[in-house]
């Protein structure tokens, strides 16, 4: 099973960034720990960050024919990106939902999440080891569908 692994803006500053709410693990740490947990499930993953939308919706509609599923955190385009869900579901690939932190008990403008509205799973506020529990999600969701 192979799965592109989608994060949106600012994640690229993982470990500078907000070091309270995201963590103090950088990027690249997050690649490294989220590849090695995802190879115990096996399951093969792809990265990609873009701090661009358009970009974020190209690699969407590259996946088509490529990849099995997306674990995506669209950061900051999570709440207001009506383009990427559109792309979510044009392509129709399965799709679960990461959130470092739990934008559930944040400011009130977090509280809607667009793409996950095209998104089987959801996982918010479990830090990086979301992305490898989305990714087992994913997998289950789809070896039963």
């Amino acid at each position: 099973m192979k799965f592109l692994v989608l994060n949106g803006p600012n994640i690229n500053l993982l470990g500078v960034r907000e070091p309270d709410i995201y963590g103090r693990m950088d990027y690249n740490a997050l690649i490294e720990k989220v590849t090695k947990g995802c190879e115990d499930l096996g399951i093969e993953t792809e990265f990609y960050q873009s701090n661009h939308e358009g970009a974020l919706v190209d690699a969407i509609q590259q996946a088509l024919g490529k990849f099995d599923g997306i674990v995506i955190n669209p950061a900051a385009y999570t709440h207001t990106s009506i383009a990427i869900l559109d792309a979510l579901k044009a392509v129709g690939i399965p799709a679960a939902e990461v959130h470092i932190s739990d934008v559930t008990q944040r400011e009130n403008f977090r509280q809607i999440s667009y793409a996950g509205m095209a998104c089987c799973c959801h996982v918010i506020g479990k830090g990086i080891d979301g992305y490898i529990i989305a990714a087992k999600q994913l997998r289950e969701y789809i070896e039963s569908h």
